[in-house]
């Protein structure tokens, strides 16, 4: 080895130009196809040359890769930072098999820790009863217990957590709009740590998995936020409507740097969650559930919905409208048909056939999460049997045009881009088959959905780079053998600008 890439010093400070020698890389898209290693040249944060056997620039250091992989850096596209921060502080209620399941763990986790408590991860999609705060009262009749859901669209409250957010007496759970509100407060039951120090554990975590980038769409923030937060990725930094008049006074358009936060901060779009979630079976559908619970609601009117893609649009933002439902991806298709708005539809985990070539003819990137099909497989069959070909449907989605990104949806599925990079490509993570592997993708295909549509690594583009220790586009017998290759891909080297923000070698 010539010599080792050196430590980041400074993140958002550019760093020493580098030649890397002995680099494989690997092809996602159009290119001159590298036969065997290559040469990167790596100044001012960019690359600017690539080939054999390149002579090095007066004055700048070269390292040898050893013949490892090159990707572009990884990007997730739709992370709650906040809550995926706070995530391992609170109690893990995944996997609880009914509502007297989650009330045993509530009642053995205050016998040891007693207090206010915050949990995280229950289902209920699958529960044959359904959870009430009389049932939480028995086991905490003094203390708040707030129980946050797995897809996050709604939570069990008992009658102290009730209170003390603020909110109305009821019989069962708080969902949708109103617990978006409530959980702003969520500090009043218990704080969460989510410190600049915390994020950067956070941000730090995401690096080492050669993440280069995220969209942080956390509820409640502001762009001031994060002028104390130093981050070793890029993040984009979104607003919801409660927060849009006042990024429109500040002259913030998508992409702008933030005003005080370091380089690699920007101005994302604007969130709007326009309906529910399957589990809550509140996603807006066009034909009514199977068990009987109606077709979901939208979260705002037609009217509504085209007025804030509208305001965003003539203000310079783009617009990333979560759409679970059919009816609610119809809806929003024709909000941005009608405003001209640009963005993305986030989830679009229920589609009609014909809505695809519609968002293809909009230009809208489908900002999906592969993962999310290993949680809602089961319940899908269950509530939407009759439409379970139409879920997820990224090879539709591909084979019409459509710009697909991928993201995790954190803390709803693991802030991991190779989970959800193996899921796309195996359509199971148990010993069952692929679910419609119709609707799987390739190796490749999967990869260039993570890299921000930079697609292979090329002279010009930043110099955010992953070196991996095996080849992700091997071939394997089967996509089983493929999805665990690359649920355990070793990454190496994490660059971000040329600068480390993650070392293994």
């Amino acid at each position: 080895m010539v010599g080792t890439i050196p430590a980041n010093r400074h993140y958002g400070v550019r760093v020493a130009d580098f030649v890397l020698r002995n680099v494989r890389i690997v092809e996602l898209g159009q290119g001159p196809g590298w036969a065997g290693p290559v040469d990167l040249v790596v100044e001012q944060g960019a690359v600017q040359n690539i080939g054999h056997d390149l002579d090095k620039p007066l004055g700048i250091e070269e390292y040898d890769a050893d013949g490892r992989w090159l990707i572009p850096g990884l990007w997730d596209h739709h992370v709650h930072l906040a809550q995926w921060t706070a995530r391992g502080q609170r109690l893990d209620l995944a996997g609880s098999e009914s509502p007297a399941h989650v009330v045993a763990r509530v009642r053995d986790h205050l016998s040891q820790h007693p207090g206010p408590l915050v949990g995280y991860g229950h289902r209920l999609g699958m529960w044959r009863t359904e959870p009430t705060v009389a049932a939480l009262d028995t086991v905490a009749p003094d203390v708040p217990v707030v129980l946050i859901a797995g897809d996050a669209h709604h939570a069990w409250l008992n009658s102290r957590a009730l209170e003390r957010l603020g909110l109305a007496p009821r019989v069962g759970v708080v969902a949708e709009n109103e617990w978006y509100d409530a959980y702003t407060r969520i500090d009043l039951v218990v704080e969460p740590d989510v410190s600049p120090a915390a994020y950067r554990r956070t941000l730090d975590r995401a690096a080492a998995l050669g993440i280069t980038g995220i969209v942080d769409l956390e509820r409640g923030q502001v762009p001031a936020d994060w002028e104390p937060r130093e981050s070793p990725v890029r993040v984009r930094v979104a607003t919801y409507a409660d927060g849009l008049e006042a990024t429109i006074a500040a002259g913030l358009r998508t992409r702008d740097r933030l005003p005080g936060s370091p380089e690699l901060i920007t101005m994302g779009p604007l969130k709007i969650i326009s309906d529910g979630s399957l589990n809550t079976r509140t996603a807006w559908c066009c034909d009514e559930y199977a068990d009987g619970s109606g077709a979901g609601a939208p979260n705002q009117s037609s009217a509504e919905l085209a007025g804030l893609l509208d305001l965003a649009h003539s203000h310079g933002l783009e617009v990333a409208t979560h759409a679970i439902g059919d009816l609610a991806l119809r809806e929003a298709l024709s909000a941005y048909g009608v405003t001209g708005a640009g963005g993305s539809i986030e989830h679009a985990q229920l589609v009609s056939r014909e809505a695809v070539p519609e968002m293809a003819r909009l230009g809208l990137r489908a900002s999906v999460q592969p993962a999310h099909l290993l949680d809602d497989r089961d319940v899908t069959e269950l509530i939407w049997p009759d439409r379970a070909e139409r879920c997820f449907a990224f090879r539709w989605m591909l084979d019409d045009g459509v710009q697909v990104a991928f993201g995790s949806d954190a803390p709803v599925s693991p802030l991991d881009p190779w989970l959800a990079i193996a899921a796309a490509v195996h359509r199971s993570d148990d010993e069952r088959p692929p679910w419609h592997p119709e609707q799987a993708l390739t190796a490749r295909e999967a990869l260039a959905a993570s890299v921000d549509g930079r697609g292979s690594v090329h002279a010009g583009m930043p110099a955010d780079l992953v070196l991996l220790d095996a080849d992700p586009l091997a071939e394997h017998p089967d996509t089983a053998s493929a999805g665990l290759a690359l649920r355990t891909m070793p990454v190496a080297l994490t660059l971000v600008g040329g600068a480390t923000a993650y070392s293994a070698v």
